[in-house]
C-alpha cells in the first residue's frame, strides 16, 4: 500500500547540484512531515532535512544549511531535496522518510544514490 520512490540521484562534480524527488502514494501525504536522510559508505544513516506537513517550516542538519533546500508539493504528493554546492562528503544513498508524530508512523523509500567526485 505505502510507497515512497526517490529519484534524481547521480554522479556530479564537487560544487555541482542535484534535485532529488520523492513520490508518495498509499497514505495521506499531507498529514505527514517529510524528512530526508542519507547513509554514506561505512557510516550510520543520518538525518539531513525536514519539512512540516503543510510545508510552513523546515529544518536542516548544520553541515548542509545554506546549501540544501527541502520542499514539498502536497497536490503532487511529492517531496524534494535540492542539493547545491555539493562536497565529496555528500556522497551517500539518500532516503525519503514520511513521519506522523501522532501514531508514530514512519515510512521509508528505497533510496537514491548521490555520488560526488573527489
Amino acid at each position: 500500500q505505502v510507497q515512497l520512490v526517490e529519484s534524481g540521484g547521480g554522479l556530479v562534480q564537487p560544487g555541482g547540484s542535484l534535485s532529488l524527488s520523492c513520490a508518495a502514494s498509499g497514505f495521506t501525504f499531507s498529514s505527514y512531515s517529510m524528512n530526508w536522510y542519507r547513509q554514506a559508505p561505512g557510516k550510520e544513516r543520518e538525518w539531513v532535512a525536514a519539512i512540516t506537513s503543510a510545508g510552513d517550516s523546515t529544518s536542516y542538519k548544520d553541515s548542509v544549511k545554506g546549501r540544501f533546500l527541502i520542499s514539498r508539493d502536497n497536490a503532487k504528493r511529492t517531496a524534494y531535496l535540492q542539493l547545491n554546492s555539493l562536497k565529496p562528503e555528500a556522497t551517500a544513498v539518500y532516503y525519503c522518510n514520511a513521519d506522523r508524530r501522532i501514531g508514530m508512523r514512519n515510512y521509508w523509500g528505497q533510496g537514491t544514490q548521490v555520488a560526488v567526485s573527489s
